[in-house]
């Protein structure tokens, strides 16, 4: 187990400086799961639970001084507990997100003891000292890397063993309660993103993919794919109607110098 929880630490350290610097986005829930899964032997529970808690965080955005649940910690841990005790991916939910919401206070207490060292930036930027500043901004991603290696490896080093007796010990109405906790959660986070995205003019399409998954039952591949039609639809009549207005506003233009080059100009 030495082993899973150091591979579990060092992806927790990648991921959560993947989370700072917006390129690839391997941090996200979807993806971690995987990776957990693969490193604790159960890759589609990882799958699973990785989708799940996706979900969770789809509408959870930082903005400035409002940070959502860490995306990252509770990707991680919700997924391996959901391994390691042979839980549901629902169930696993229910356990990331208040995991999540105290690792994230730790962040902000991190960053908060961190800021002293942009002062110390601005002063090694009027000396004109290069290589003071590139070591200190090495030094962030060294710390960030520690930091989740740290919170990711222990719960799964000390805790692997009693996650699943610690489970069986639990009265069943905590459990259940869990599980249905976990089931609203996806809700929310799709709820929060709606907030975000929402137009009247979406409110059409919103109706028809409700009635769509209420009452003829398809599969949410099926609604997907009905969805990116309708929208690839809409990219190409918005690109035929820039395309004609072009064409439109460059007549003008092109008759104006035909008539001043038969005047001689």
């Amino acid at each position: 187990m030495l082993i899973q929880a150091l591979l579990i630490g060092i992806w927790a350290g990648i991921a959560g400086i993947d989370l700072y610097n917006g390129l690839t986005h391997i941090h996200r829930p979807i993806f971690t799961g995987l990776v957990v899964g693969l490193i604790l032997g159960d890759w589609q529970t990882g799958l699973m639970a990785g989708a799940t808690l996706e979900l969770v965080w789809a509408g959870m955005v930082p903005l400035a001084g409002a940070q959502p649940p860490n995306v990252v910690i509770g990707g991680i841990i919700g997924t391996a507990f959901a391994i390691l005790a042979h839980q549901e991916a629902s169930i696993a939910v229910g356990v990331a997100v208040p995991f999540a919401v105290a690792v994230q206070g730790l962040i902000t207490l991190l960053f908060t003891a961190y800021s002293p060292i942009m002062h110390k930036m601005d002063q090694l930027a009027v000396e004109g000292n290069t290589k003071g500043i590139d070591r200190l901004n090495y030094l962030g991603p060294i710390i960030l890397f520690a930091f989740y290696f740290i919170i990711s490896f222990l719960p799964i080093y000390f805790g692997a063993d009693q996650a699943e007796a610690v489970v069986n010990a639990l009265p069943k109405w905590l459990i259940n309660g869990l599980s249905v906790a976990g089931g609203i959660m996806p809700a929310v986070g799709f709820a929060m993103l709606l907030k975000i995205m929402w137009k009247v003019s979406y409110a059409p399409f919103f109706a028809i993919g409700f009635i769509i998954a209420a009452y003829l039952k398809l599969p949410i591949l099926a609604i997907a794919v009905i969805g990116i039609a309708i929208a690839a639809y809409d990219f190409f009549i918005s690109s035929g109607k820039s395309d004609d207005s072009d064409k439109g506003s460059s007549a003008p233009i092109k008759e104006d110098l035909e008539e001043d080059y038969s005047n001689g100009i």
